[in-house]
């Protein structure tokens, strides 16, 4: 049996809006066994029920690359477990993809590189700051430009992650209408500036500096925090616990604290008395990203 294991994801982190990517301890797994016919098999509740493999989006992603590697994709029975919640910020298609990649990779014995990986999920799900983490792990930077698409893997990230999930979903599409279409020049320069300074306080390990500038985002947050009920009370009570700072995961509605390493659960469980209405969990970065075990 072969086994695919892909961490879920959180983008933006702030002012590195569109470019920033973590990947966290939720995680989608694939066990796939050989067979004469397709079959995807579901356990857990965070997957859509499927009721053809043809509709299956992970088989989608493996056909497509396929048919971009001119190779025949052969049948397999799947057994797809997922704790990640779907369409909360946290990364479930970008993990789908990059497993859908891996099966046809492993599958079609194509040995790619991790640069075609993260091309061919760049080119599938059009947010590098979202596939990045989940193949990498750890906190990733990227860019997506015109005629340049890269990344660049920090070193390990010395602290926790708290999440706050609540109970109802929020598709990128609708977070991104409230966004302007462009800003004044002054206030992206210190946007910039913001998102730069966030950077070098994690290269140097200054949390607490990481924390207030993660906090300061003028590209997106102040935006789309109407659209995520508690998003002031969340942030105000983290910083109380104990938080560096809180951020939208992704385009929400799930939020994220940084959180000083061993203190993540003790936030966690204060946090989960101020929210019960919430999933709040206490996680950790991934630092592996995309892992493969076994063969067929």
């Amino acid at each position: 049996m072969l086994t695919i294991t892909v961490p879920g994801s959180s983008a933006n982190i702030g002012p590195g809006f569109d470019s920033f990517g973590v990947a966290v301890s939720r995680y989608l797994k694939l066990n796939v066994t050989k067979s004469d016919s397709w079959e995807f098999n579901h356990v857990g509740e965070h997957i859509p029920l499927v009721n053809h493999y043809e509709d299956h989006f992970i088989y989608q992603v493996a056909k497509k690359v396929a048919s971009w590697q001119q190779a025949k994709l052969p049948p397999c029975t799947v057994i797809v477990d997922s704790d990640i919640p779907l369409a909360r910020g946290l990364g479930s298609s970008a993990s789908a993809i990059i497993a859908g990649i891996e099966l046809v990779n492993q599958l079609c014995e194509l040995k790619l590189t991790e640069e075609e990986k993260f091309h061919y999920a760049v080119n599938i799900e059009g947010h590098a700051d979202n596939v990045a983490p989940c193949l990498l792990g750890g906190f990733v930077v990227t860019v997506k430009m015109e005629n340049l698409v890269t990344y660049k893997k920090l070193p390990a990230i010395g602290t926790n992650l708290v999440v706050y999930i609540p109970n109802f979903e929020l598709k990128t599409s609708d977070a991104r209408k409230v966004l302007p279409e462009s800003l004044p020049m002054s206030e992206a320069s210190a946007a910039s500036a913001i998102s730069n300074m966030m950077i070098a306080a994690l290269l140097t390990e200054d949390y607490t500096l990481a924390g207030q500038m993660m906090e300061q985002d003028l590209f997106h947050e102040s935006y789309r925090a109407k659209l995520i009920p508690n998003y002031e009370a969340i942030k105000r009570k983290a910083k109380l616990s104990g938080a560096f700072g809180t951020v939208i995961s992704g385009a929400g509605p799930t939020m994220m604290s940084f959180a000083p390493k061993g203190v993540g659960a003790t936030i966690a469980e204060k946090m989960k008395k101020e929210f019960p209405d919430y999933e709040v969990a206490a996680l950790l970065l991934d630092e592996k990203g995309l892992q493969v075990a076994g063969k067929l």
